[in-house]
């Protein structure tokens, strides 16, 4: 692994200056009168430990070591950076990244009846994710009490088995914000308190139990650090609670190779350690700042080719799939930096009901979400109930990890990478090419292209997916998108470095094994279409640097400015949904 080094220009220009990258505790990641910034800092093997000593010479200040990774988050002064950074005993070094939760505050929808495709979608399934542990690092999940009654079992103890906050100064685990609780619900939410109702709000997987690691505050935010201590607490007490997935709906932009982030590199060691980490793909597909149309705004950790990454759809508020469209915010691949095919798949996330926080802060910022109770429907009824509608690929995230719980209810011997390779397989291909939806404020027409990197393999169907017998043999990467040297085709290049034609879509020869269970249309179906006539934008988007440059687009005037989805400003725009 090569040394990563930042000059001080560089942070500035990813956008890191004063006021910029919040951290959880409210602080930014570059203090503007101290000037000290949090690094998270891998060392060489030394016996004599001469780089931590070096680096408490200059008065860093050790503040977490992260087993996992062979690394240790640090306090420094931003003046020293470069010459710490260049230090002979240091591997890498990166920035403690701010990181939020990837919502949107968005009538009611048929999520969870959408996401199990098929006909019948109201049928109970028989399985319900007993005896699954799922950790969902967020905002906290708040208790069952009288009024939030769908996270018990049978109206008595609770099935949040596990909690911990990694928030800083703040050992609540409650849910202040309002997003944790909401995906909780999305996962195991067992419909208790809206039986009887005009329909029930209920999980995917409403039997789970859940280990709540709080890792974002009352504002949404967080960092880096706090999620990779969350993470290891998750490998750590993996076999006590079965921990068998973990769901991020949450992130923040790609700023180097998954090879060298902390981040990706500990959502990959909860993958090794059996754990299926579910990933939001992140909000930015309307975002054109750096002239990509919305491409390679994949959000990280969701970059990491071992996660399985899910983009939103919009039910249009049926359980008809039919009339299903991809939502124009849900971003798109390829991956910054690595040109990774993302998302792997599409879920429902776009105006999505789920449980509602009381007195948190989207609750009180937007009660025009608050379903009531008596008609469960929305309108900011003083008497609201128990639910909350939300929009994202925060949304969307939940819908799989779900799906994964009931996979390993069923079989507990599967795998990371067959769920992965199996809910790709299974995922319902589309005969549609183009959607386009219109901004009932600004009137702009938004218009998303049916290809690999805007729905991935396809549309979640789980009840395929728990029908699936297929066995990956190797390890489910997704694989990096390869334009070629005339600019009028993609191709595909697997982890074993084999190119696959235009026309091979992840070839016979089996990325994912000896199976061979991956034909050119098995995966991603034929309206993923490359080649010179390719509907992935309307010129192709071969842009000289903004996808396939060296160079990252992310400056502080690109696409993650502080007017970027990031900013309060995405929430006003996300009331309307898509």
């Amino acid at each position: 692994m090569t040394r990563q080094f930042f000059s001080i220009a560089a942070l500035l220009a990813a956008g890191l200056s004063s006021g910029l990258a919040q951290t959880a505790g409210g602080g930014s990641s570059i203090n503007s009168q101290e000037r000290t910034v949090n690094v998270i800092v891998r060392f060489r093997p030394s016996p004599d430990q001469a780089g931590f000593k070096r680096f408490a010479a200059h008065g860093a200040q050790l503040k977490h070591s992260f087993s996992s990774i062979g690394a240790s988050l640090f306090t420094v002064n931003a003046n020293d950076l470069n010459l710490l950074a260049s230090d002979p005993a240091v591997q890498s070094i990166a920035i403690d990244h701010s990181l939020r939760a990837t919502a949107y505050t968005g009538a009611p929808d048929y999520g969870w009846m959408t996401a199990l495709g098929a006909a019948n979608a109201t049928a109970t399934l028989p399985w319900d994710g007993t005896g699954i542990g799922v950790a969902v690092i967020d905002s906290g999940i708040s208790e069952p009490d009288n009024m939030n009654t769908d996270l018990a079992a049978n109206w008595t103890r609770s099935r949040v088995v596990y909690s911990e906050s990694f928030v800083p100064g703040d050992p609540g685990t409650s849910d202040a914000y309002g997003h944790g609780t909401h995906v909780a619900g999305l996962i195991a939410g067992d419909g208790a308190a809206s039986s009887g109702g005009a329909y029930t709000v209920r999980g995917i997987a409403p039997n789970v139990n859940l280990i709540n690691l709080r890792v974002l505050n009352a504002n949404g935010e967080g960092s880096d650090s706090l999620v990779i201590a969350a993470i290891e607490r998750a490998i750590q007490i993996k076999n006590q609670f079965n921990i068998r997935v973990i769901n991020l709906s949450l992130g923040r932009p790609v700023f180097e190779s998954y090879v060298s982030d902390p981040l990706c590199q500990a959502v990959e060691q909860a993958w090794k350690a059996g754990i299926v980490v579910v990933a939001a793909a992140g909000n930015e597909g309307r975002n054109n700042s750096a002239g990509t149309a919305g491409y390679a705004t994949i959000a990280a950790p969701a970059n990491d080719p071992y996660v399985i990454t899910v983009g939103a759809m919009n039910t249009v508020a049926t359980p008809d799939r039919a009339d299903d469209r991809v939502a124009s915010y849900s971003s798109k691949g390829p991956t910054l930096i690595d040109h990774f095919v993302k998302p792997d798949l599409v879920a429902p996330g776009n105006q999505i009901i789920s449980l509602r926080q009381p007195g948190s802060t989207l609750d009180v910022k937007y009660p025009q979400n608050q379903v009531a109770n008596s008609v469960y429907q929305l309108g900011g009824d003083p008497d609201a109930g128990n639910y909350f509608q939300l929009s994202g690929t925060s949304m969307a995230a939940p819908m799989v990890s779900g799906a994964a719980a009931l996979m390993l209810q069923r079989d507990p011997t599967l795998t990371p990478d067959t769920i992965k390779a199996r809910l790709m397989k299974s995922a319902s291909k589309f005969g549609q090419t183009t959607s386009s939806v219109t901004d009932p404020v600004t009137g702009e027409v938004f218009t998303s292209q049916y290809d690999a990197f805007t729905i991935g393999a396809g549309y979640l169907d789980v009840q395929a997916a728990l029908a699936s017998s297929d066995v990956a043999n190797g390890a489910a990467l997704s694989p990096v998108a390869m334009p070629d040297p005339n600019g009028s085709a993609v191709y595909l290049v697997g982890s074993d470095s084999a190119i696959w034609g235009s026309s091979v879509i992840w070839g016979c020869s089996a990325i994912w094994g000896s199976s061979a269970i991956w034909g050119s249309s098995a995966i991603w179906g034929s309206s993923a279409i490359w080649g010179s006539s390719a509907i992935w934008g309307s010129s192709a988007i071969w842009g000289s640097s903004a996808i396939w440059g060296s160079s990252a687009i992310w400056g502080s005037s690109a696409i993650w400015g502080s007017s970027a989805i990031w900013g309060s400003s995405a929430e006003a725009i996300a009331t309307r949904g898509e």
